[in-house]
């Protein structure tokens, strides 16, 4: 494994870099500013569009996609680095570019599994950034941990399908540019193969029967740059046969497949908010004073700083290692390393952001630096696109199998 970047990389992080400290990063107290004064809370602040135009000017659009007919055909090992950048503002930079979830799972759907008249009427628009999507699996009412619980019905009715079920902690759902929901529910809950019972099918937001009934919170948070986590009921939705996405029964599969980009997605912006915070721990330790001498001169803000600095080094170059297994081997083949930093990352970030927010006393916790929303996405990743004891249980699994 070569850890050097290749040309196109340095080319693209040198250009991401520019945007960030020229736009981006000037853009977040003005997209604030904008929001508080939206008819809602959910409308899109002008200055987001404003990047939007920026990026796509500068080539810095749909760099997530390594399928070139649709995106910028980067390989994992090449998008890592830059995704990492857009994690320092992950309120606005991936938007900006793109390549914001649930977004971007969606559109690799379409792209892999998608008819050419889903990909025409759907994915195009996706890519183009003209509308926004959804993608509904997880139920209050099961342990969608286990993803095999839905209860959510897709019924066949003729040239139909009848969709009834309620979703909560829905991705993008209050976005008012939300237009497409993917949705996840049981074509054959008796089938005797309990992952071939699933089915994807595209269902419009239009759509008489669907109702958008709430956001949900994450830590008393409303995740609005993203179009918030709804609770959405589906009650007799009907759709033709046309919008199921693949083959009945392959549902669980697209969602495997669905999840490990995104998986490794999330780790790579989850590193560049951990540089976030060192950067802002170490700016607040130089310039604050207590008991007579610096922050920085405190024997436990070196340790903080230092252990910090260490748990990202060896963050980046397990993400690293698993892009360029997925590049090399394949998403299977890369299983382990996978779920290795689906677990070890959210779970040490957090607790770099945890010492930031101690480092920073009552500001760490309030609206004037942005580490208490930080910590709360973070912190929602241990649960997002699997709980860490899920990952922990498969990978442990696989490990006992070397010694069976």
């Amino acid at each position: 494994m070569d850890f050097a970047y290749d040309a196109r990389t340095e080319e693209l992080r040198a250009a991401l870099l520019s945007f960030m400290e020229e736009h981006v990063h000037p853009a977040e107290a003005v997209a604030e500013q904008q929001r508080a004064a939206l008819a809602s809370p959910w409308d899109t602040p002008p200055v987001v569009e404003e990047l939007k135009a920026e990026a796509r000017k500068r080539g810095l659009w749909n760099l997530f996609l390594p399928d070139s007919e649709y995106g910028a055909g980067l390989t994992n090992a090449q998008y890592a680095p830059l995704a990492e950048i857009t994690g320092r503002s992950p309120q606005l930079a991936p938007t900006a570019l793109n390549c914001a979830a649930p977004d971007t799972g969606n559109m690799e759907v379409l792209a892999q599994f998608g008819s050419a008249r889903q990909r025409k009427q759907w994915l195009e628009p996706l890519l183009a950034g003209e509308i926004r999507s959804a993608f509904a699996m997880t139920e209050p009412d099961v342990a969608s941990s286990d993803a095999t619980n839905i209860e959510t019905r897709i019924e066949r009715d003729g040239d139909d399908y009848v969709i009834t079920g309620r979703k909560w902690y829905i991705s993008g759902a209050m976005n008012p540019d939300c237009a497409i929901f993917i949705v996840m529910g049981k074509t054959d809950p008796d089938g005797a193969d309990i992952r071939r019972q699933q089915s994807m099918v595209l269902v419009p937001r239009d759509t008489p029967g669907l109702e958008v009934r709430r956001a949900m919170r994450v830590f008393g948070y409303e995740d609005h740059y993203h179009g918030g986590h709804a609770e959405v009921v589906f009650d007799r939705v009907r759709v033709p046969v046309t919008n199921l996405i693949g083959e009945e029964g392959g549902g669980f599969a697209i969602a495997q497949a669905r999840l490990g980009p995104g998986r490794i997605h999330h780790c790579m912006r989850l590193i560049g908010m951990a540089e976030r915070a060192i950067e802002l721990m170490c700016r607040r330790a130089t310039s604050r004073t207590a008991f007579g001498k610096p922050l920085a001169a405190q024997g436990v803000v070196q340790e903080w700083i230092a252990d910090s600095r260490v748990a990202v080094e060896q963050l980046r170059l397990l993400v690293l290692k698993t892009a360029w297994l997925m590049d090399t081997v394949g998403n299977r083949a890369a299983h382990t390393e996978i779920q290795a930093i689906k677990i070890a990352t959210p779970r040490t970030v957090v607790g770099i952001l945890d010492r930031a927010i101690q480092l920073h006393g009552a500001g760490g916790v309030s609206q004037d630096f942005p580490l208490a929303e930080l910590w709360a996405a973070a912190r929602t990743l241990q649960l997002a696109d699997g709980p860490d004891e899920v990952h922990q249980r498969s990978l442990a699994r696989r490990e006992l199998r070397k010694y069976a």
